[in-house]
């Protein structure tokens, strides 16, 4: 099994429970949508190679964490998605969230800026960051064309463990590279960047064994830019399952429903 499990991971697949941990807070309903146990700090980030800079975040405990790297959108900066840094950091994660070397940067322009700052985060961050990373757990996310890059990120590098695209834009829709776990969120009155022709194919797109939607009943392109039950309870959740592999999380990963939920789907368990 072991030898299975070895073969599996150098084609990028995730294996179940091969990295398994178990740290922090045990999820509830209402704890997952909140900061979790750790205090964390945070840091600007500059002289990086490969994207414009950002914030750093992560937990003062000394331990390794996962790392996952968070791109905006096109026009935008990293300011208004601090709150999702703050929010991942408390759990458990090293987070990098990044400014784009042009807030013009096209989608696979930032997947690939994603990836020079999880290099960053593993390679040249100073000791403070760089003695928390896990490089063998990272994560991707970000919103509109950053979720696009999301994506991209996920097919350039497919040891990418896991991401999240919030509200993403990209014109390819067929992604048969990309085969570990995404969790895409839409809103439902998306006007920038519809469901029916991005969200929604992109979920179909990709080759993934274990990918979500989650579509936010009225919410227009901008649901992620303040801090959002929903997003933390997708984020925390998806990362968590499937960076520590920590099945705690499963019931919230694949558990979204009520008036708030415009549609669900899932190739869950997981």
């Amino acid at each position: 099994m072991a030898g299975i499990a070895l073969a599996m991971a150098s084609l990028g697949v995730v294996t179940p429970d091969a990295w398994a941990t178990e740290r922090g807070l045990a999820p509830t309903a209402s704890n997952i949508t909140g900061n979790g146990s750790y205090s964390v700090t945070s840091a600007s980030i500059t002289g990086a190679s490969g994207f414009g800079g950002g914030v750093v975040y992560y937990p003062t405990a000394i331990e390794r964490f996962p790392v996952v790297a968070i791109s905006p959108g096109y026009t935008e900066r990293w300011a208004p998605f601090a709150w999702i840094g703050q929010r991942l950091a408390s759990w458990g994660f090293v987070v990098v969230g990044i400014e784009t070397n042009s807030t013009l940067d096209q989608p696979d322009s930032r997947g690939t800026q994603m990836l020079r700052a999880l290099d960053w985060a593993s390679n040249s961050a100073p000791a403070a960051v760089r003695d928390r990373v896990d490089a063998t757990r990272q994560g991707v996310a970000g919103h509109s064309m950053g979720g696009g890059g999301t994506i991209s990120a996920m097919n350039q590098r497919p040891s990418v463990r896991a991401g999240v695209p919030l509200a993403p834009w990209h014109t390819t829709k067929s992604w048969p590279g990309v085969r570990n776990p995404v969790m895409i969120l839409g809103g439902q009155n998306d006007g920038i960047a519809p469901v029916s022709s991005h969200a929604i194919p992109l979920y179909n797109g990709v080759a993934s064994g274990e990918k979500a939607y989650v579509e936010l009943a009225g919410a227009g392109h901008n649901f992620a830019n303040s801090s959002n039950a929903i997003v933390s309870k997708a984020l925390v959740s998806w990362f968590k399952r499937f960076l520590d592999d920590d099945t705690r999380f499963s019931p919230f990963a694949c558990g979204f429903s009520g008036s708030s939920i415009s549609q669900f789907r899932n190739t869950c368990p997981v």
